[in-house]
């Protein structure tokens, strides 16, 4: 993972490096319009200059590398650091707009240079050479002051001391603050990069949890598809196969199976629909939806399994109470599925019995039969697997397994939720 010393600032783009094209020349053309006023005013305070050429050459030659300033920032400091000294030594006498093309330059040394301990050192090294060439230019100038100079000096600091500390200050301050925005501007850079891989991150991360709730709904999606269709159609299989055994033999018992097979199939396609809607609901809602199929309804679930040809009983223990709708519909999808598997998969069952037991914290939903599997049992099932997820979904424990006494069991324990005023 990346870090923030890690970090290196991207080169600059063609966009910025046409803005540096024309401020190098826009920088140029000003030091030369500069150099023309200064030499019409006829006053050279560095001495006497050089010819008009040489001063219009190291003019050019402080400013111009400003155009590479952001492709080349260590270079282009160095060389306009040592134009700008050449161009003190020989009494130049434009400065005004070279010292801040050498401000320009140090201060991006600091906000591009890639190598931030090079970077340091170079601007810590140029700064000090112009400290160096500050104290050379004083001691060369003392034989140089007129006698007069200071003779309206009224100060409590002496005269010479005074400019030496004045023009110290000023560099200071000068250098100083070209040091201290380079670096500003290489931090805020910083910021502004991890800020954009934060964003990014986050939205990987949406990405990712969208990603997740549509795969989620999809098994949500499958889970009630199974539990709706597998067991309508698994109690019309059983009803069509004892209307074939007695369609000849017995035909009041055939109408009374196809009778059966007729509501089993109007209530599946009621419950498709129900589920659709839920499905097509919004979320504020599904709960309203979804409260249809409840552990109201699991009477219904054992009629079914009755006209199917088993003995279904249903026993309820304990004091019962209101539900949530989410838990009310898991004890009836439990119950569901726990009866289809023992219509499709329980060979020779005939008994069917149904417990709901209501605990002080928690309440228990037991389903067995005294059938036999027919094939061995798949762990991976949509329907061990829907019911496994329901209980998880609520906190509860879910069993599944053969009997001692023969049959099968499946076992699930929701915990309650503590009403107001009951102790937890």
């Amino acid at each position: 993972m990346e870090t923030a010393d890690d970090w290196r600032r991207p080169g600059p783009t063609a966009e910025q490096q046409r803005l540096d094209l024309y401020t190098g020349l826009a920088a140029t053309a000003l030091a030369l319009i500069s150099l023309t006023l200064v030499r019409s005013t006829g006053t050279f305070p560095l001495g006497p200059p050089p010819s008009g050429l040489e001063q219009i050459l190291w003019t050019v030659a402080v400013p111009l590398p400003l155009i590479w300033r952001r492709r080349f920032p260590a270079a282009t400091a160095l060389v306009i650091s040592a134009a700008f000294i050449g161009a003190q030594v020989r009494a130049v006498p434009e400065w005004q707009l070279s010292q801040w093309a050498l401000f320009a330059a140090i201060y991006t040394l600091g906000a591009w240079g890639q190598d931030r301990r090079l970077s340091r050192r170079l601007r810590i090294g140029l700064i000090g050479a112009m400290f160096v060439w500050l104290a050379i230019s004083h001691v060369t100038s003392f034989d140089t002051i007129p006698a007069d100079a200071f003779a309206e000096a009224v100060g409590p600091v002496p005269p010479i001391l005074a400019a030496i500390v004045y023009s110290v200050l000023i560099n200071v301050l000068f250098f100083g603050f070209a040091y201290a925005f380079g670096e500003t501007a290489w931090i805020s850079a910083g910021r502004q990069h991890e800020l954009a891989r934060h964003a990014e991150q986050l939205l990987r991360s949406q990405a990712q949890i969208r990603e997740h709730a549509v795969v989620g709904e999809r098994v949500r999606i499958a889970r009630e598809l199974h539990d709706v269709v597998a067991h309508h159609v698994s109690v019309m299989g059983v009803q069509a196969s004892a209307c074939r055994r007695v369609l000849d033999k017995d035909p009041a018992k055939a109408r009374v199976a196809l009778t059966a097979i007729e509501e089993t199939a109007r209530t599946a396609v009621d419950e498709l629909r129900r589920m659709l809607g839920v499905l097509r609901a919004r979320d504020s809602d599904a709960d309203d939806t979804g409260q249809a199929a409840g552990i109201d309804q699991v009477e219904t679930i054992l009629e079914r399994a009755r006209e199917a040809g088993l003995q279904a009983t249903l026993g309820v223990y304990g004091e019962p109470r209101p539900l949530p709708g989410s838990l009310s519909q898991a004890v009836y999808r439990v119950v569901q599925e726990a009866t289809t598997n023992a219509l499709k998969h329980a060979a020779g069952a005939r008994m069917l019995d149904v417990r709901i037991r209501y605990l002080a914290h928690e309440m228990e939903v037991e389903v067995t039969d005294d059938g036999r599997p027919a094939r061995p049992a798949n762990a991976d099932g949509l329907g061990l697997i829907g019911m496994r997820e329901r209980v998880a979904a609520h906190g509860g424990e879910f069993e599944v397994g053969r009997r001692s006494v023969g049959g099968w069991r499946v076992r699930a324990r929701f915990p309650l939720p503590v009403a107001a005023g009951q102790p937890a």
